[in-house]
């Protein structure tokens, strides 16, 4: 697992092929980001839940089925936020176009997908999606509370 975690400098990096079997991997790798932060367990559980839902959703998506691909995980400490940076070299897919889902009707009314892009848009600050050079880039801020 090609990882590159540097305290100092408040930059993290993590590179996962697109088999969810690696979720675990992301999932120590956020968990390890929280630790240096001091976050609270609560905090931790959102950002592992939402960085989840975007990349299991760049895994099963962005490559044709049998097509070995990468997505890449970076994490930047910024003016008292965290900033998750994922890259993929996929199919474009901008998440931030997906409707609302209307969470009031019940769940055998409702369509299926997008749910995880409703979990991420809830429990991040901030969203955006851009394609550049190839990649599909979705930036992810979470402001913390120190």
């Amino acid at each position: 697992m090609p990882q590159a975690n540097n305290k100092n400098t408040g930059h993290w990096a993590l590179t996962l092929s697109n088999n969810v079997q690696e979720i675990p991997q992301l999932n120590a790798f956020i968990d390890e980001v929280c630790e240096s932060h001091d976050l609270d367990p609560m905090t931790s559980m959102e950002m592992n839940l939402a960085l989840e839902e975007a990349v299991v959703n760049v895994m099963t998506y962005a490559y044709p089925e049998g097509t070995k691909g990468y997505v890449d995980i970076s994490v930047q400490s910024d003016n008292g936020s965290l900033v998750f940076v994922i890259s993929d070299s996929g199919k474009p897919f901008d998440p931030t176009t997906r409707e609302e889902v209307d969470t009031s009707l019940p769940a055998e009314q409702r369509e299926i997908g997008g749910l995880g892009i409703f979990l991420v848009r809830k429990m991040m600050d901030d969203i955006k999606y851009e394609y550049k050079d190839g990649h599909n880039i979705l930036t992810l801020r979470k402001k913390l509370n120190q």
